[in-house]
């Protein structure tokens, strides 16, 4: 008696647990269009928000390299590479002073503006409808805790105790599952926001790694060939994975939280 044959049908395979989920997930983010928002967050960013910290970096009473400082040690730059981000952004110093108080207001209203965008890539991440009411507010909160931490984090980029790294990494999960109760409005749970930033972190630790590796010599080749433009590229194509990783990863949050509901 010959042994039977397995059945191979095609549509036996999205049974499986791993590669429903994985099919679900692809969906869901192309649902959310999640390249499209992660180039929105990109051009947001790079016009709305750093108008905004190069304002306040020149603000602070303390020297730690201006804004371009900032933007090296968020993508992990040395050298080279760390000395032309700076030089980019070297003739933003005195940008307090010579901007008076409409330029003030005009900037805190493209900030504004970078929260509502963050506000929405969210809302749509966790399936949500926009709310009408309190968003003004949440935006405002979420995005001076954001500033400030940035400011406390830079100011802190230059310590060479371990415990510092741990305790940023610990503050950049407190913000994300804070910042995702705050501009989702309290409507999901804590519990269910903490594995969303959990991975936001993860997300940011590789990414950093990856700057270092590929970013780092590319700045310096961007530089040679282009002059200040390659450099500009290469820093929204950075924050484009930013943003990639800040909606992918309450993306795959949302996710958690229906494996736990289908259990």
């Amino acid at each position: 008696m010959q042994p039977r044959r397995r059945n191979w049908r095609p549509s036996r395979w999205p049974e499986r647990p791993t590669v429903a989920r994985a099919v679900q997930v692809g969906r869901r983010s192309s649902e959310l269009e999640l390249m499209h928002r992660a180039l929105g967050f990109a051009a947001l960013g790079f016009v709305a928000m750093m108008p905004l910290l190069i304002v306040i970096a020149d603000a602070s009473p303390v020297d730690y390299g201006g804004f371009g400082q900032w933007v090296a040690d968020s993508m992990g730059l040395s050298g080279q590479s760390e000395h032309i981000v700076k030089e980019l952004f070297a003739q933003s110093r005195g940008a307090l002073s010579s901007t008076d108080v409409l330029g003030l207001v005009v900037v805190c209203v493209f900030g504004q503006s970078f929260a509502s965008s963050v506000q929405t890539g969210y809302e749509k991440a966790w399936d949500l409808r926009p709310q009408l009411r309190h968003r003004l507010w949440q935006q405002v909160l979420w995005l001076a805790t954001l500033t400030g931490q940035l400011y406390v984090v830079a100011l802190s980029s230059h310590s060479v105790h371990a415990w510092t790294g741990l305790i940023r990494g610990v503050l950049w999960i407190v913000l994300f599952w804070w910042g995702q109760w705050i501009l989702l409005g309290g409507r999901i749970p804590w519990r269910a926001l903490l594995p969303g930033a959990i991975l936001t972190m993860i997300g940011l630790f590789g990414l950093r790694i990856f700057s270092r590796l590929v970013f780092a010599p590319m700045v310096v080749d961007a530089a040679n060939t282009y002059g200040a433009v390659g450099t500009v590229l290469i820093v929204v194509t950075w924050m484009v994975g930013l943003g990639f990783v800040v909606f992918g990863a309450a993306l795959l949050g949302e996710q958690c939280r229906r494996d736990r509901l289908i259990r």
